[in-house]
Parts: C-alpha cells; structure tokens; sequence
C-alpha cells in the first residue's frame, strides 16, 4: 500500500494560482501512475491530471488542459499539480491517487491509493 499526503489547499481569487503537492510512501516502487481527481459536495470524484511514473507522461482533463501541469519529483516521491488562471468552478476537494496497474488511467476504480484531500477555494 502506498500512503499518499496532500498539501497546498487554500483560497484564492480568480485569476490567481495555487500549488498542490502530495508525498508518497509506503510501498512506491509498484506505483505506474499517479493523478489529481476533485469533488464538489454531490458530484462523482472526477480526473483532473495524472502522470506515468517512469516516463514522467502526462494527460489532463479538457476543463483544467492548458491551465494546470502536474509534474514529479522521483527523488522525493512527490507529484505535484501547478494550477494557474483559476476559476471559481474549480472550487472543490482536490484528492492525490495512485495506481499500481493502469498507467494512463482517468477512472477512480483503476487508482488503489488515495490522499485525505485538500479543500481548494476559488472567489470570483
């Protein structure tokens, strides 16, 4: 199992950035994958960015493409989402995974770690 720990939540203007980071531990080498996945209160949890492990590939959702990066530090086993030009409908919970079996997986199901969460708040 891989422990996965969030930070850099916190509110913002629109217009304005935030980083996001989580550090992994744990069971590591297994992972293929790592993502970003947010939730608003009574929507699905859905895929925001993810990253291959080894080759450093990324992919995003069309809604945050051109706005947010996710990049990694394998040395400190650290995935970190840059989000820039923020908008209020980016307003949620912003949850860090990781997948041992999927290497470009955009589902929940195919991710087997998850962070606690971080609460990002965008004002208009």
């Amino acid at each position: 199992q891989v422990q996965l720990v969030e930070s850099g939540g916190g509110l913002v203007q629109a217009g304005g950035s935030l980083r996001l980071s989580c550090a992994a531990s744990g069971r590591t080498f297994s992972t293929v994958a790592m993502g970003w996945f947010r939730q608003t209160p009574g929507k699905e949890r859905e895929f925001v960015a993810g990253i291959r492990w080894s080759s450093g590939m990324t992919y995003y959702a069309d809604s945050v493409k051109g706005r947010f990066t996710i990049s990694r530090d394998n040395a400190k086993n650290t995935v970190y989402l840059q989000m820039n030009s923020l908008k209020p409908e980016d307003t949620a919970v912003y949850y860090c995974a990781a997948s041992r079996t999927r290497a470009s997986s955009t589902n929940t199901y195919e991710y087997d770690s998850w962070g606690q969460g971080t609460q990002v708040t965008v004002s208009s």
